[in-house]
């Protein structure tokens, strides 16, 4: 149902090492589940750290792109800091949906640092069965 974008993922998360933080201009990769669940495709996104209010989620066409932004912890001027290991910066992801996927009713939800979108399957891609016409009379039977 997914079309991978990013055949050098592995290359950007070493780039992403050694370079530093995500901009809005040129934004970390965030990892990602995707699988069918019944008559719906599960797309889970790793965003732990992240406000629902910095994060966006956008359709266009068969293109879902969902940005997010971990800002740092709002710190009291005498805290110094002596770790920090937790990238901060902009995160983005973008998937091709097939034509089978309903994109106009995806539903999102946020919780524990885990963004899931749940997209139905359209109706015109489920299964069905077709009615067979048989002889001049056309008497039908279900195929």
């Amino acid at each position: 149902m997914l079309m991978r974008t990013d055949p050098f993922r592995e290359l950007d998360r070493l780039a992403q090492q050694l370079m530093g933080p995500g901009t809005w201009s040129k934004p970390s990769a965030m990892p990602m589940d995707a699988y069918r669940e019944g008559d719906e495709y599960v797309v889970a996104f790793d965003l732990p750290g992240v406000t629902a209010d910095a994060i966006d989620i956008d359709v266009e066409r068969n293109m879902l792109t969902v940005k997010a932004e971990r800002r740092p912890a709002a710190t009291a001027d005498d805290v110094q800091m002596e770790l920090s290991e937790r990238p901060l910066g902009v995160f983005s992801r973008q998937i091709v949906l097939a034509d089978t996927l309903d994109t106009e009713h995806i539903e999102a939800a946020y919780d524990a640092g885990v963004l899931t979108l749940r997209i139905p399957i359209a109706e015109r891609a489920k299964p069905r069965k077709i009615s067979i016409g048989v002889g001049s009379g056309h008497k039908e039977i279900s195929g």
